[in-house]
């Protein structure tokens, strides 16, 4: 463990000696490498990577109200399961007129604002709890919609779910594009797991964001600053349920299958854990844990069947020796490790 620390110090402090150039070029050598990736890799890995995005703009959606607005939503899966099933309703009406059934001007807008609007709902009643019974309110959403899910099979299509959704394109003819193709799909996602990282970027860095933090601080004080800190919060629900829509409408014309499972409770906890790997309060950190989450159980269950007890480890040894996750391990000063480096060696 010693050496760890050691040899995480050692990056850290390579790290902030570099200068801002440098921080310029690795990430323009990431964008690089994510523009030709589809080039230099398997359609398997190409999935696994367009899977590791998708899930990334979730976990995104989802740290908004956990890192930054202190709201432990344990029913997220509802959005991500609604702007699924949005999209696959859509599909599966053959009698819309000009084709429109994948085109994104059509389903994106339909899928954010009916994600949106559930959150408006659910935020009104939800939202006047906090702590454990705001978890638990939005655990009893979510399985309500799980089960209408299950029981109104003429529109969800019932344990079976809705197949065949339709590819997403884009324009009308003859000027239209479909995205068709594994690698074409791949570039989609990217752009909107960039565009999501940005704006989630923009809100959580501006007077806005800084308010939902300070809310998460102390909301007592916040009310007694004159801040509506109830419209805060619902503001930042609906966002956060607005993204975690479009995560399910590309998950979902990733598989071309949309399933009830999408909005089971099992799934708000797996992107709970991904926020606590990779560290809440930063939207470097849900990525991270998106990766590992969903990485980690591909590879492992190549070489054993007990994949779900190593992953039950790995948790277990986040929440014991990086409680902070993988972020809070490289935000640490470089000058606090070595001072604590220092003291235990003397």
């Amino acid at each position: 463990m010693t050496t760890l620390t050691g040899h995480l110090t050692d990056l850290q402090i390579w790290l902030a000696q570099r200068p801002k150039w440098f921080m310029i070029a690795l990430i323009g050598f990431g964008l690089g490498l994510a523009l030709i990736f589809p080039q230099i890799s398997s359609l398997y890995f190409l999935s696994l990577v367009i899977e590791v995005l998708i899930f990334a703009i979730f976990a995104m959606s989802l740290d908004l109200l956990l890192g930054y607005t202190g709201l432990a939503s344990f029913g997220h899966a509802m959005f991500l399961g609604l702007g699924g099933y949005i999209v696959a309703y859509i599909s599966s009406r053959s009698d819309l007129a000009l084709n429109l059934t994948g085109n994104l001007l059509i389903t994106l807008p339909a899928v954010m604002l009916g994600t949106a609007l559930l959150a408006l709902v659910v935020g009104l009643f939800a939202l006047r709890t906090t702590g454990l019974y705001f978890l638990m309110v939005t655990l009893a959403f979510s399985q309500m919609l799980f089960s209408i899910a299950i029981r109104w099979s003429g529109v969800t299509g019932g344990s079976d779910g809705l197949a065949g959704v339709a590819r997403p394109s884009i324009g009308f003819e003859p000027v239209s594009y479909s995205f068709n193709s594994r690698a074409s799909f791949y570039y989609l996602v990217l752009i909107f797991f960039i565009l999501t990282w940005w704006l989630l970027r923009s809100i959580v860095n501006s007077p806005f964001g800084w308010t939902l933090r300070g809310i998460r601080e102390n909301e007592a004080r916040m009310q007694a600053l004159g801040y509506n800190t109830f419209r805060f919060k619902m503001a930042a629900f609906v966002i956060a349920g607005a993204f975690a829509g479009l995560s399910g409408m590309l998950l979902v014309q990733f598989f071309r299958h949309a399933s009830p499972d999408n909005l089971y409770w099992t799934v708000s906890g797996q992107v709970i854990i991904m926020i606590i790997v990779g560290g809440t309060g930063s939207l470097i950190g849900p990525i991270l844990g998106a990766a590992v989450v969903r990485l980690f159980p591909q590879f492992v269950s190549s070489y054993t069947d007990r994949w779900e007890t190593l992953l039950g480890l790995l948790f277990i040894l986040f929440v014991l020796f990086a409680p902070k996750g993988i972020m809070g391990v490289l935000r640490a000063h470089p000058s606090s490790l070595l001072v604590r480096e220092k003291k235990s060696s003397s």
